[in-house]
């Protein structure tokens, strides 16, 4: 299925508006699917449309072509659960205190994103859609925080932040406990993961192709453990104690050859769900959006960024992002739109003509109209925290320039000129330093007021 093409506005440096005598699409004729692929710890170099030259991802690069890629999308959080918190809520993760990774450290079994009634799937299932989730949650283990209290329909996956792709032994954090459910049941393994990740999903449209539905499919790929697929672990390594960390000082450290055959297995799952959505005639009518929860790992390529996951330079938070809608978007373009998590949320809230319910006021923006060509781009301001004891960072990004609080230090960034941040720009500039670290304070103060959930 070839979709149409409409003629509009590049979506590049600068531009605004469409050009004189083009218009923009017709509304959809009814409210679309949404296919929303969230992969974990991708580098934002890490996929051929992003210029990896080691990779082959025929599919992500097929989402590229027929629909917008983005070049300044970022994730809200350096880590996993920041940025899901985010998503699914539509907002700032610190207005949840949900900032970092949760852990199975005791202080951390009790946490978790209350389910207020204005999450996304809550909000979608409130307006007739269907709802899945196949793969990570990371968002809370007890009951009143996962994904059924949430709004999904239908769960299959893990709820802690790492999951051995062969086995339940270790998935659980590596303690032993098993962490993959259905809905609420605990189940085996059935296979390499990722591969019954997309197995689900492509279940799922194919059940629900008569109807609307909503799937994320959070891959856990590409976060370590580092286990390619076709290669199980022998008798032996079932049987010794096993860890999900794995860094480059290990004994025997994994390899870039082991990262693309996971991130490639991937990228066919997602060519098998798109395969899905042209068989039941459905690729006209879905919003398929395809990014990562934040910044590679120490396998992944980030350039031309600097950094890594768990930072708040750029290589931490700046993610691949794809927005495919046939008819609706335009194909093969190239945005310089800023974009953050949230964003999706509420783009998908606005394409699915979802009503907010009164006093509920997502942080994001809808894109959509942006990328139409049928608003003019935004220059947005955008902020980023991290206050662990091992590091304390804060960004904000206005327009072209980012401010980084780095252990006390000032440093100012012109990203369309130095995206790799080399040049600190702060002695030149200080009255923009001062004027972002003001920003910077209030938007701390807002977020800090202890709010948990609308206002």
């Amino acid at each position: 299925m070839r979709p149409r093409t409409f003629i509009l506005a590049a979506l590049v440096i600068g531009a605004s508006a469409p050009a004189g005598g083009q218009r923009a699409p017709a509304p959809a004729a009814r409210a679309p699917n949404v296919v929303l692929v969230l992969m974990d710890d991708l580098g934002y170099g890490d996929l051929g449309s992003y210029g990896a030259p080691d990779v082959k991802t025929p599919n992500i690069d097929r989402l590229a072509r027929e629909g917008v890629r983005f070049t300044d999308a970022y994730a809200n959080g350096a880590v996993c659960t920041p940025t899901r918190a985010a998503l699914i809520s539509g907002r700032y993760q610190q207005r949840v205190g949900l900032e970092w990774a949760l852990t199975l450290a005791p202080a951390d079994r009790d946490l978790g994103l209350p389910a207020v009634g204005t999450s996304l799937p809550a909000l979608l299932k409130a307006n007739g859609y269907a709802t899945g989730l196949v793969g990570k949650w990371h968002l809370g283990f007890k009951p009143e925080f996962g994904p059924m209290a949430h709004g999904f329909d239908e769960f299959y996956g893990f709820l802690s932040g790492a999951h051995d792709y062969y086995t339940s032994g270790v998935g659980a954090g590596g303690t032993g406990q098993p962490d993959l459910y259905e809905n609420a049941t605990p189940v085996a393994p059935a296979g390499y993961l990722t591969d019954e990740i997309t197995r689900r999903a492509v279940h799922f449209i194919t059940r629900h192709a008569d109807g609307r539905f909503f799937l994320e499919v959070a891959y856990n790929a590409v976060h370590w453990p580092f286990q390619p697929p076709d290669r199980p672990p022998s008798e032996t390594e079932r049987a010794s104690p096993r860890r999900l960390v794995q860094m480059p000082d290990d004994s025997v450290p994994a390899t870039r050859q082991d990262y693309v055959r996971m991130l490639e297995r991937a990228d066919q799952g997602v060519g098998e769900i798109l395969a899905a959505l042209d068989r039941g005639g459905l690729a006209s009518n879905t919003l398929v959006i395809f990014t990562n929860d934040n910044g590679g790992e120490w396998l992944s390529r980030n350039g031309p960024l600097y950094h890594r996951k768990g930072t708040l330079w750029e290589g931490g938070i700046r993610v691949p992002l794809i927005l495919r809608w046939p008819g609706q978007l335009p194909a093969a373009k190239t945005s310089a739109q800023v974009a953050m998590t949230f964003d999706l949320t509420a783009s998908i809230l606005a394409a699915t003509r979802t009503p907010l319910p009164e006093g509920y006021h997502p942080d994001g923006i809808d894109l959509l109209p942006l990328l139409r060509g049928a608003s003019p781009v935004v220059e947005r301001r955008l902020f980023w925290r991290i206050n662990r004891p091992v590091r304390q960072q804060q960004a904000v990004r206005s327009g072209r320039w980012k401010l980084l609080v780095d252990g006390g230090q000032y440093l100012l960034f012109d990203l369309d000129d130095d995206p790799g941040e080399r040049t600190d720009l702060a002695a030149r500039h200080p009255d923009i330093v001062v004027a972002l670290k003001g920003a910077l304070a209030d938007w701390q103060k807002d977020v800090d007021q202890g709010l948990r959930g609308p206002r």
